[in-house]
């Protein structure tokens, strides 16, 4: 995550504090602004920053949607990933993934397949008709971050995979409706793992969702299994759900090869939708719809 002292994602040379940092109107609730700060390090956004962010989102929902329109046997997650740098190029973003991290990500998008939980690294190997493909989109536009993934099936695939996609398809969509000012952020986990094992799958509970827009990960985490986080969502709030679900086992290794893509322990399929979501005072507001 970029820090206020870090060059600024502009190439200004300036440190971004300096440069792009967002700033504060004085429209937004100072108390309760100052309070969500200091207790939790959420940064509750302006309605001049959720503009920026909506754009930021929308713009990689587009970029989204062409990849997948793409994605189909025969071709490598490599080419998808030679397309998303020129739709990047064309929407004058910057892809948030490209060099993140440690070690450093190296490449524009995530592409997860088959047993791969998250985080899968696109490489010269080609889709082959029932295949399930992750496709995960960040980014940057104009300083602000948007983030989103969507699932694809190639061709005719498996019941075990198509029930995996829909669940978790359906769990993001279930976590979505709990949220509005008051609702607690424990709720989405627990609309999440309700619904999964109702239907024998299970949810990873290594990796989580997370507030977004002014840097790519920011607090709060947004777990999406049984936990007690208690914090209240108020108008202002951005962040990703994101629900990996798995068709076996929670459980995921990372490649230690890699040290990047991480797989399901018992090689079961996995499957993950995500929106970047804003909340209104009448409810919520998915921000990455193209």
């Amino acid at each position: 995550m970029i820090s206020r002292n870090d060059p600024c994602w502009c190439g200004s040379g300036q440190k971004w504090k300096k440069c792009h940092y967002p700033q504060h109107p004085p429209s937004l609730s100072e108390p309760l602004a100052k309070r969500y700060l200091k207790q939790f390090g959420i940064i509750l956004k302006t309605p001049e920053q959720i503009d920026k962010i909506r754009n930021a989102c929308k713009t990689t929902a587009k970029i989204l949607d062409a990849l997948c329109k793409r994605a189909a046997a025969g071709v490598t997650t490599q080419e998808l990933d030679d397309l998303s740098q020129k739709l990047h190029k064309e929407f004058h973003a910057i892809p948030a993934p490209l060099n993140y991290g440690e070690p450093p990500f190296p490449k524009t998008i995530c592409t997860s397949l088959n047993d791969v939980i998250c985080h899968g690294i696109p490489n010269r190997t080609p889709l082959v008709e029932g295949d399930i493909l992750n496709i995960d989109v960040s980014c940057i536009v104009d300083g602000f971050f948007g983030d989103c993934s969507r699932m694809v099936a190639i061709g005719n695939v498996s019941p075990e995979k198509q029930l995996v996609m829909d669940v978790s398809k359906e769990s993001l969509e279930r976590a979505i409706a709990v949220c509005r000012p008051g609702a607690r952020i424990w709720e989405i986990g627990r609309a999440i793992e309700d619904y999964a094992s109702s239907k024998g799958c299970s949810v990873v509970n290594q990796f989580v969702g997370h507030g977004v827009g002014l840097a790519f990960h920011e607090p709060p985490e947004i777990p999406h299994h049984y936990n007690q986080i208690d914090i209240e969502m108020v108008p202002g709030m951005v962040f990703t759900i994101e629900p990996m679900i798995n068709a076996g086992v929670r459980e995921g290794y990372i490649d230690e090869i890699d040290q990047w893509t991480v797989r399901t322990c018992d090689g079961k399929p996995s499957a993950q939708w995500e929106h970047t979501i804003v909340i209104t005072h009448s409810g919520y507001e998915i921000l990455t719809i193209p």
